[in-house]
């Protein structure tokens, strides 16, 4: 682990914090319906408000810029699923490499940080390229940035990894190698609560 890393492990936000966060996450909400139809915020709210813990990876996900919003209710688990809704890869989470493997691996200019270390530090979950597409019929998102994706393990294991972005209307999924970072590719995530 980086010295930059936090643990998750009972952070807890102040009063204050709390409220000021849940006054952003319903004002995001009710500006974009859309997003998630037929859901009720004082349902969401009362979700947010009985676990500090995903109020403080939550509180993570607004910190970097990425502008979480409820996008799916999963009925059978009773779980409100948030994705990053930022137009762009979240700003705080850019110029990072894949993972702790290929961080290590550079020699020479390491990133800061990792996609999976910071969204392991964090709690929460990488987008798959599923979610990505899923994400993308909500709004057009990262029309100038792309965004790490969770790796199949097979493209893992041959040192690479992949991220998608948005362009020309289509969704593009393309490869690099892991080790690799760039000011305008960061990572989307999920969080479920």
């Amino acid at each position: 682990m980086t010295k930059e890393m936090k643990i998750v492990y009972n952070e807890k936000l102040s009063s204050e914090q709390r409220e000021e966060l849940l006054q952003t996450l319903k004002d995001r909400f009710e500006k974009n319906m859309n997003r998630h139809e037929g859901m009720e915020w004082a349902d969401v709210q009362a979700k947010l408000e009985a676990n500090d813990q995903k109020l403080w990876s939550l509180n993570e996900m607004e910190e970097t810029s990425g502008e979480p919003d409820v996008v799916r209710h999963d009925e059978e688990k009773d779980e409100y699923i948030f994705y990053d809704c930022s137009a762009e890869s979240p700003k705080g989470r850019r110029s990072i490499c894949y993972d702790r493997e290929a961080l290590e691996s550079r020699k020479k200019h390491k990133p800061k940080n990792s996609a999976i270390d910071m969204a392991t530090a964090m709690g929460i979950e990488m987008l798959t390229e599923e979610q990505y597409r899923e994400l993308q019929q909500l709004g057009d998102f990262d029309k100038k940035t792309s965004s790490w994706v969770k790796t199949p393990s097979d493209i893992r294991d041959r040192g690479g990894a992949i991220f998608c972005d948005f362009r020309f209307g289509h969704v593009f999924v393309y490869h690099n190698g892991a080790e690799s970072y760039y000011g305008g590719r960061g990572f989307r995530a999920s969080l479920r609560v």
